[in-house]
Parts: structure tokens; sequence; C-alpha cells
């Protein structure tokens, strides 16, 4: 058992709890709150004069796809050999001895939703996952969550330099719509052979990856940059009653009554670093805010290896300097990508009940440049301390 103590506590859950307790049982939450009983045999850490919150999640990164510091060898991310490929798996690609998952929880970062790039038009199943651990079988806490889509300049600039389609956003929705009327197709002859066994269809292992969207059980998780294609997106998933989220959501601040009205959630991000292709024109740390301030339910994401996933508090940080309130951006890297990962019944927040993932900060890092990682806890157990501070 382990207490942790004299704190600020953010919940995530309510307000936050000044010299708030924590007691921690068989990996999960047993109780928070304030004069909580405690046990002799306790393991106690002190947390006084530091931040405690739920450990941070990046709700769209690649974290193992595509291994730290090499090249080839280590690049999984994305089968850029043909432009439908729903049947891959995140989960056969990961590596957790990469470099990336002790970058994750030395700042604080204890669940990623990570999957394919967005090379390909359907790219294959993203998972939820805890950052520690040595197989990835024992480290997922949901798979899939999502299925990939990618609109716009990535699939274009793949399959043009190999001479065959997509080459434009018109084949990059046609052969969507195409893949989806098949797998409604699919499903549909699958329904009716439960009745009728001779109508069942042969196996198709593409369209059964695609069923749990069919299904209405997972989104679509939608690359899209540009305001045009954020609307091809929506358009698609309206005409198959489809559940989607909208990843990246570069231009979303331009767009943000249509946004509302579609009312679904939007994943915002890479936007630190430079412009490197015409869509991102227009990207801004301003996004959260207007999109917030439109009542849309927003992540903040780093794209890991595109920013590395340990400065997601930065990403969240450049927000709030442009106007998003703080604790809209806590929970934009905390409770709402949970939420909209389906994953916040065990993360995200600091209730009882709920997976003991919490990170202890030295100064705010949503705010101080000089706040430090204390300790990142993982289903009960200090994976990450830092030396240099005593606690």
């Amino acid at each position: 058992m382990i207490v942790i103590k004299n704190g600020l506590i953010k919940t995530m859950a309510g307000e936050d709890i000044e010299n708030g307790q924590i007691i921690i049982e068989e990996g999960k939450i047993k109780a928070v709150g304030t004069d909580l009983e405690i046990p002799e045999d306790a393991e106690i850490i002190d947390a006084k004069g530091c931040l405690v919150t739920p450990g941070l999640i990046d709700g769209h990164c690649h974290i193992g796809m595509w291994e730290e510091g090499i090249g080839f060898e280590g690049a999984d991310g994305n089968e850029d050999t043909e432009p439908i490929t729903p049947q891959l798996r995140a989960i056969d690609a990961i590596n957790p001895m990469d470099q990336g998952f002790q970058d994750a929880i030395e700042g604080g970062v204890t669940a990623a939703v990570t999957g394919p790039g967005s090379a390909n038009v359907v790219g294959g199943t993203f998972l939820a996952m805890k950052t520690y651990g040595r197989r990835v079988d024992d480290m997922v806490i949901k798979d899939p969550v999502a299925m990939k889509i990618a609109f716009g300049e990535n699939p274009k600039r793949v399959y043009e330099e190999q001479h065959k389609s997509p080459v434009t956003r018109m084949a990059i929705a046609a052969l969507l719509r195409e893949t989806l009327y098949e797998a409604k197709q699919y499903k549909e002859d699958l329904d009716a052979a439960e009745e009728e066994p001779d109508k069942k269809p042969d196996f198709d292992l593409k369209l059964e990856a695609l069923l749990p969207v069919m299904r209405r059980e997972i989104p679509l998780k939608a690359h899209a940059h540009r305001a045009d294609d954020i609307f091809t997106a929506l358009r698609i998933a309206k005409e198959f009653d489809l559940d989607i989220t909208l990843d990246h959501c570069t231009e979303g601040h331009l767009i943000a009554e249509e946004l509302k009205e579609a009312d679904k959630p939007c994943l915002i991000g890479p936007t630190f670093g430079s412009r490197v292709k015409y869509e991102l024109k227009n990207k801004s740390f301003e996004t959260p805010k207007i999109l917030f301030d439109a009542g849309i339910k927003i992540a903040i994401i780093t794209d890991s290896n595109v920013i590395p996933i340990q400065h997601i508090p930065m990403c969240a940080g450049m927000a709030v300097k442009a106007g998003l309130p703080e604790e809209e951006a806590w929970k934009a890297i905390t409770i709402n990508p949970a939420e909209i990962a389906g994953i916040a019944d065990r993360v995200g927040s600091i209730e009882a009940g709920k997976d003991a993932d919490i990170a202890i900060f030295k100064g705010n890092p949503l705010l101080d440049v000089d706040y430090e990682t204390v300790m990142t806890i993982i289903d009960g157990k200090v994976v990450y301390k830092n030396d240099k501070i005593a606690i």
C-alpha cells in the first residue's frame, strides 16, 4: 500500500485538494481526500510543495511505431504499399523497449493512444496503452480504440510518388467510400447469415477489421488538417452514420461554428514547430481556445515523434498562453483524451477505483519552464523517480 500526502492534488474530477491524500492499494486508487485513515504499514510519499496530477495522456501519437534514433529499421508506422489497410494493428508494431517510453514516464505521461501514420487512406487500428512495461500485450488499456483514416497532402504525396491512385482529394474520398460500402454490405450479409447461414460471406480480413467501425463500437480517427478535408471527413462519416474524431484539426479555429454543429471531439496538434507543408499554414496555438469557447471537447496532442511526447505539458502551456483557461488545458491532456478514447473508467482523473496512474511535479508543467517531474506512478508502481529531488 502507498499513501501520497501533503501535495496539491488536481483530481480532474472536481476541485483541487490542498494538502490532500491518496491511498493506493493493489494498483488502484482506494481513496482520495483529506484526513484519511492511513494504515500503519503504508509506504509514505510526502509530496509537500508538489503538484500531484493524474498521469498525463496523449490522445494521438505514434510512440513505439517510429523508434527513436534509428531509420528504416524502426519505422513501422506506414505500410505505404497500398492505400487501404484496415487490417493492420498497431499492437503488432510497437516496441515497448524504445527510448520514447522512458521519455514518456520521465515526463509524467502514463498513457498514450498510438497507431499507424497517415500515408494510407485507411491505415489500421490505434490502441490505448500504458507507457511502462516490457510486453505490449500487458500494457494495453483498450484495443482497438479507433480506425485511422487520412485526408489531404500525406496520402496524395505518398501515392503520387508511386504513380498510383490516390493522387487527388477526390480519389481519397472515393476510395474511402468504396471501402465503407463494402464493409457495410459485409456487415449486412453477416447479420443476415444469423437467420440464413447460406448467406454468410467469405471471410475478408480487411472487412472484418472494419466491423467495429460499422457497428459504432469504435470511431474513425481522421487525420485532417485543412478545413475542406475536415468537412470531407464529416461528410463521409455522416453518409455512413459512423462515429468520428477530428485529429490535428489545424484549421479548426476557422470553422468553429460548423464544428460545434457537428459535435465531434477535436484532437489538436502538433502545433509546436515549423509549417513544414502547405496545409499547416494556418496553424495556431489559439485553436484550442477558440474551439473550447465554441463548446467543443478538445484534447491537445504531440503526434509524437513529431513533438517528443514528454513535452505535451509545454504544448498545453502554449495554449494557455494563447488564451485557453489553465484548467481546460489540464483537461486536454488528462480526462478529455481518456473520455475520447473510451478509457475514462480507468484513467484520466484521480478517483477511487481508477488505475493508480499519477504524476508528481515540482512546479507547474504548464506554466513553469523550470518544472521537474518528481515521480511517475503507473498501476500503483513507482516507475520513475527523479534522484535530483528529495521527496
